[in-house]
């Protein structure tokens, strides 16, 4: 079950206001809830629910352990016992073919492959749970109930692919007084209507019509068809990824919960360091909380620091797919962020000589306008993080390096590149430059409108959601098989 579908539609319209009804008396809710999401849950993969309760019953037990225990060994021991068994199961349902399939092609085995089908969310729950039994460790979040983490690890907005929200965020809320009547109305609509439009008509259009085709058989197409391709696929995952956390934000906000905000417009960038500060913010602050830092972080000098970032983004690129495709786009996103960290310092040594050589005064940068470098340092980062997408987005190093390959190619063109194709790439890149507040003001002006207005608005969307659509269909989240 996923949001654009008719089948979810029914579900929320049931369970929005039963929901609203049952609140009052938090006995009959709170059941309710844990019931509705288990449903949600079950209509991807009822045997799946099963993994989830017993990943809610380890942890609780777990964080259980944890606080009534004195001994600081049997604590940590605890600790690492729960990280091992969530982890456990993440790798044995994700990276056991992955690892048999490598070992098999390195030694000339035959270890077979079990074919295992990826659990639903089973990545965005488990780091979940991760941070919940961590934080109770550290002592900065407290025990919960046991039917509230069982709310929070299921709670179906964000169960299947994020935002990732920690429970200290979440859990509080359960108790605190919720009135229908100062529910955030124009916003959660504005983020369930605008990832409707990312998704269906931004999207899907430009995987189906051109994504899709160039990365399935980049040889049958032009240079430059190739490179509207890696922009688009860029285009394609913000918008697909971003339409889901929006509605999963939207939707949590009509029931009344808060989640925090996932994108914050990452392709105006102006470093890799400030693209997950934008990109996915959920799982960069996770992978900076709970893998960063307990490595040493940027403690121990500069060797240590890359390092760290070299680690902490090779396992983030695992962490989103069992192939070395995923660990190739964490490795340019870690060498990346090591050779910016680096750079101040090489600058400091390099640059006196190169300026002498080239008779410009050192202090020279200051003659550039800040405006020209900003804009360089975006454009040059931007093209940083398609050249990662490349390998993200193949099946495999090969067709990655074809596509690559394919950019600098002559030939014809496939017809692939439409002038439809070109203005939603364009469009989605450019709304981005929009300032900072934009969306507010436009979500305030629709307010004011009179409910007529608003209806024939909400009606004209959906609308021209279904004429670009043509009746084929949602496509599943990209994330979702992450």
């Amino acid at each position: 079950m996923i949001f654009p579908t008719v089948q979810f539609a029914f579900f929320f319209a049931l369970v929005l206001p039963l929901s609203w009804a049952l609140m009052p008396r938090q006995r009959l809710w709170r059941p309710f809830i844990l019931a509705a999401s288990y449903y949600f849950y079950a209509a991807a993969g009822w045997q799946y629910v099963f993994l989830l309760a017993g990943s809610t019953a380890v942890n609780q037990t777990a964080a259980t352990l944890i606080t009534r225990q004195d001994s600081e060994k049997v604590r940590r021991a605890v600790l690492v016992g729960a990280i091992g068994l969530n982890l456990g199961a993440l790798g044995f349902f994700k990276y056991l073919d992955f690892f048999s399939d490598t070992v098999s092609n390195s030694l000339g085995l035959s270890l077979g492959l079990l074919h295992l089908v990826l659990p639903i969310g089973v990545s965005f729950y488990t780091f979940q749970a991760i941070s919940y039994v961590v934080d109770v460790y550290r002592g900065r979040t407290p025990l919960a109930r046991p039917l509230d983490y069982a709310i929070y690890a299921c709670f179906f907005p964000h169960l299947v692919a994020g935002p990732i929200v920690r429970a200290s965020e979440f859990v509080p809320q359960l108790d605190g007084p919720r009135d229908p009547d100062r529910i955030p109305a124009a916003r959660a609509f504005a983020l369930i209507g605008g990832g409707l439009v990312k998704k269906m008509v931004v999207a899907d259009v430009i995987g189906t019509r051109l994504v899709d085709p160039v990365f399935g058989s980049p040889q049958a197409h032009s240079g430059t068809e190739t490179l509207f391709a890696v922009y688009g696929y860029a285009v394609q995952i913000y918008c697909d990824f971003s339409a889901y956390t929006d509605m999963a934000i939207g939707l949590a906000l009509l029931m009344g919960f808060r989640f925090p905000d996932n994108f914050d417009r990452p392709y105006t960038a102006r470093s890799l360091q400030d693209f997950w500060r934008r990109w996915h913010m959920t799982l960069s602050r996770w992978l900076r909380d709970y893998l960063y830092i307990p490595l040493g972080g940027n403690r121990g000098g500069s060797l240590k620091t890359y390092r760290n970032l070299m680690l902490t983004m090779l396992l983030g690129g695992l962490w989103h797919g069992a192939a070395w495709t995923f660990v190739l786009w964490g490795g340019i996103h870690g060498v990346g962020l090591a050779i910016e960290r680096a750079w101040p310092t090489v600058a400091r040594r390099v640059w006196p000589p190169l300026a002498g050589f080239l008779r410009i005064p050192v202090n020279a940068p200051g003659r550039v306008p800040r405006s020209v470098r900003t804009t360089a340092a975006r454009v040059l980062t931007f093209h940083v993080v398609c050249l990662a997408w490349v390998f993200f987005r193949a099946p495999d190093v090969s067709t990655a390096l074809s596509v690559l390959g394919q950019v600098f190619a002559g030939g014809p063109g496939s017809g692939v590149l439409t002038p439809t194709v070109v203005l939603l790439i364009a469009a989605a890149l450019l709304v981005q430059w929009l300032p900072a507040g934009a969306g507010a003001r436009l979500r305030g002006a629709f307010v004011t409108l009179p409910v007529y207005a608003q209806g024939v608005s909400l009606g004209v969307l959906l609308l021209v959601v279904a004429a670009v659509s043509g009746g084929r269909g949602v496509a599943p989240f990209i994330y979702f098989r992450f």
